[in-house]
């Protein structure tokens, strides 16, 4: 399990505190969750099923970034204003996850401050952790042979 996941991103008051707003979800296999570029109003935390997440590519089908699933944060563009999705998002079978208003983690965001602090924290893991999991995707995807290693 990385830090990048709820139980070990987040000190068990601030988690209590965040699952008191949480609602369960499901979506079925092949439901998109969300679009690059949409209104990011929402977030959620995967309990079972895997989520695959996809970027835009012009001229060619969606390139699938990273597969998600149990325990992790699907969702960080709600954390940034202008809050619109980064990425786009599927499910790649039945998903069952705890759903956030958006809105209302940042409300509780500000008026905590240490909670805000952790949250950022770990919004910011996934973040940097999606982004080299899409420059290592991208570039086997489409960069020439044996440049997608890393440094």
């Amino acid at each position: 399990m990385t830090t990048t996941t709820l139980s070990m991103a987040l000190p068990v008051e601030h988690r209590d505190q965040l699952m008191r707003l949480a609602r369960e979800v499901s979506f079925e296999a092949g439901e998109r969750l969300f679009d690059e570029g949409r209104r990011a109003d929402r977030f959620w935390i995967i309990r079972t099923g895997t989520v695959l997440l996809d970027m835009h590519v012009p001229g060619r089908r969606a390139a699938v970034i990273e597969s998600l699933s149990h325990g992790e944060l699907l969702g960080w563009s709600w954390h940034f204003a202008p809050y619109r999705w980064q990425l786009g998002a599927e499910a790649l079978s039945p998903v069952r996850a705890w759903e956030f208003d958006a809105e209302a983690v940042r409300a509780m965001c500000a008026r905590d401050p240490e909670f805000g602090r952790a949250v950022a924290t770990w919004v910011g893991r996934v973040v940097a952790h999606r982004l080299q999991a899409s420059r290592i995707r991208l570039l086997d995807l489409y960069a020439p042979h044996g440049s997608g290693s890393p440094a």
